[in-house]
């Protein structure tokens, strides 16, 4: 083989172009600090370098969404742990509230201080942080309580991305922290009458408060020769923690003890489901043993009807509307020859429905009720049976009700209209759901009670929407002129113009009259079989109720317990006293003691909780930080250049072009005189 010049020359322009570019290669890598510029100057290493280049941005988003997080979590632990403070200063002025040594001016300053602490407490739940407010869930712009205690926000969670796929829930909600749930708490009732002994000791310096081992006559006052031997009956309904509701008569001779009819009450609400014991006002407190349950309520009036021989009379056996002919507290002369004594256990100012009542202590939920204004506002919240949750207008009607069908059961709504008309219409519940009645002794044109589909609702697939759309159209006297649904969609149309039947945030019926600031309507919605006792089930369903008072429950309602505090203490009632005319379902201050400690240890494990999430989002950021700087220490190794190996290799690449260049010299200078 023959080598030309030209091969010769194209050679060495090959090598030294080679060994030029390897030159300005390495020194590329030196001066940039990087192996390489461009991916297709090594593939492998530009593929890496992406890579850690999205696990240090996802990182680095980590740990600023968790910085950012920590901040407001931080703040909500503060906070909530300022409301700690605030109700533990609380606990202090009740307990000192509750000491009979302190005067009415004493009294009325720890009101005051008592509002201070409602005011701070107010400001607390109101805290913003950059302008976002911490206890809103995700409105965070929205104030979460307004200037009436009611909470504006939302139920929902703030969450911090710490990975793919991992979130954190960083804030306490409103709904949380306000309104909040505690399953672990066991709902506790209470009478409100104080119970006198009233055994030769009534009406004297003497008198002294019922105990267990008191007589059914002590409790009665039946010691007269006229009624020494009568038995008293006691009339007895309310709703068990699962939700069933009870009627019930206990019957008792004046030997008995109380502590019997506690057992007989006890025993209504079947074996081992609630404790019942007397306070030391001789006040019933019943304990539900069931714990995340706020279903259980009670009623129970007693009386005596007998006639001069001291003989028991079969008047009052079956129907408690019996006992409704009296004038005064405690008897009234049915005829020359018949008495009827009446006890009253739970009083709450409210107007009954039926006009004839004249004891109040009769009626359990055959209540009109409450007016505020354009409103009129219901008292006994609607909860689920099967979650204890709050209804709303898509629940169904039998998901709450107190028994196991709705067929066949009727609920009546008596009252006025907003124009003082009296109303009185039933709904009916059947395979197909209807509504009669009268309106100022008119009888109506009956209607059934149409879905959105145009059909009759089935009574067990009626839900609160319907019920209150009912009410809306007899309240505002705007009820269907013909039994189709067409009229029926006519006339909820012109009823919901006037006014509105809603369910408000702890499962109430409101009505608000559009047109006048100071409704003339009037309301009341019970079961027809209310005053029935020749049935066992209780009523269906119970809106507005002369019930017990509640000390205990599951379920918070923060600024209204806290309202119902301050006021025992304004009116300087020690325990609850229905008999007070002026707040007749006022707790009292040993009762505001206990609904405080609730208080502080519902919202103590909500912090406890916040500075959970703190500790999270601190552990994540620190985290983030330290992957951070491990993954650029890995991205290092892959793209930077090791500058002594570069500089070495530099060199050798130097010597070796310098070697080429010498050789190429001295070839060059070769001729054919040196080969001769």
């Amino acid at each position: 083989m023959r080598i030309t010049s030209t091969s010769y020359y194209n050679n060495i322009y090959g090598e030294n172009n080679k060994l030029n570019q390897q030159l300005f290669d390495v020194n590329k890598q030196i001066a940039s600090g990087q192996k390489i510029q461009y991916a297709h100057e090594n593939p492998n290493i530009f593929i890496d370098t992406l890579r850690l280049d999205d696990e240090i941005t996802t990182l680095t988003q980590t740990r600023d969404s968790a910085q950012s997080a920590f901040k407001m979590s931080t703040q909500t632990d503060t906070t909530i742990g300022d409301m700690v403070k605030a109700l533990e200063s609380m606990k202090v002025k009740l307990i000192n509230a509750a000491n009979d040594t302190q005067s009415d001016s004493s009294i009325q300053a720890i009101a005051q201080e008592l509002r201070g602490l409602k005011n701070n407490l107010l400001t607390l739940a109101n805290t913003s942080i950059g302008g976002q407010f911490l206890f809103s869930g995700t409105e965070t712009a929205q104030k979460p309580i307004d200037e009436n205690g009611l909470y504006q926000g939302n139920n929902k969670s703030l969450e911090a991305f710490l990975g793919s796929g991992i979130k954190q829930k960083y804030n306490i909600t409103g709904s949380q922290l306000f309104l909040g749930e505690e399953s672990q708490i066991n709902r506790t009732i209470t009478t409100n009458l104080p119970q006198l002994n009233l055994t030769g000791v009534y009406g004297t310096s003497n008198e002294t408060y019922i105990t267990p081992s008191s007589t059914i006559g002590d409790l009665m006052g039946n010691t007269a020769a006229t009624n020494a031997t009568s038995t008293s009956h006691f009339y007895i309904q309310g709703s068990r923690s699962n939700g069933e509701t009870f009627k019930t008569k206990i019957s008792l001779d004046p030997t008995d003890t109380v502590d019997d009819l506690l057992k007989g009450i006890s025993t209504a609400y079947g074996s081992n489901q609630v404790d019942v014991t007397l306070n030391a006002n001789g006040q019933i407190e019943i304990v539900d043993k069931k714990t995340g349950s706020s279903k259980l309520d009670f009623h129970m009036v007693g009386a005596i009807d007998f006639d001069t021989a001291g003989t028991d009379t079969a008047n009052i056996t079956t129907n408690i509307d019996d006992l409704q002919a009296g004038t005064t507290d405690f008897q009234d002369i049915i005829s020359s020859t018949n008495l009827l004594y009446i006890k009253e256990f739970t009083k709450s100012g409210f107007d009954p429905s039926n006009p004839l009542n004249t004891f109040e202590g009769i009626e359990y939920d055959r209540t009109n009720f409450e007016v505020a204004g354009a409103k009129l506002l219901s008292n006994v919240s609607q909860i689920v049976k099967a979650d204890n949750s709050y209804a709303v207008p898509s629940t169904k009607l039998l998901d709450v009700a107190g028994v196991s069908t709705l067929i066949g059961e009727q609920l009546n709504i008596q009252g006025k209209n907003t124009s003082g008309q009296a109303i009185d219409l039933q709904i009916n519940f059947g395979a197909s759901s209807s509504v009669s009645g009268t309106v100022n002794g008119v009888a109506i044109t009956p209607f059934a009670i149409y879905d959105a589909s145009g059909i009759a609702t089935n009574a067990n697939n009626v839900t609160y929407q319907q019920l209150l759309d009912v009410v809306n159209m007899g309240l505002t006297n705007s009820l269907p002129t013909a039994n189709t649904a067409v009229a029926y969609n006519t006339a909820l149309g012109n009823a919901d113009t006037n006014a509105s039947t809603t369910l408000d945030y702890a499962g109430r019926i409101v009505f608000e009259d559009k047109s006048n600031p100071i409704t003339q309507a009037r309301v009341g919605i019970y079961d027809s079989s209310s005053s029935d006792y020749t049935v066992t089930n209780g009523s269906s369903l119970t809106f507005n109720a002369n019930n017990t008072l509640t000390i205990r429950d599951p379920k918070t309602d923060f600024f209204t317990q806290i309202e119902e505090i301050i006021r025992a203490v304004e009116e300087n009632k020690k325990r609850a006293d229905g008999s007070d005319p002026t707040d007749p379902r006022n707790i009292g201050i040993q009762n505001a003691i206990q609904i405080i400690d609730d208080l502080s240890d519902h919202v103590g494990r909500l912090q406890t909780q916040s500075g959970s999430y703190s500790q999270v989002l601190q552990a994540s950021s620190d985290r983030s930080d330290l992957l951070i700087v491990s993954t650029k220490m890995l991205q290092s190794d892959v793209i930077d250049t090791d500058v002594a190996e570069a500089t070495l290799r530099m060199q050798q690449l130097s010597l070796n072009y310098q070697a080429m260049l010498s050789s190429i010299s001295k070839v060059s200078q070769l001729s054919l005189v040196n080969y001769l």
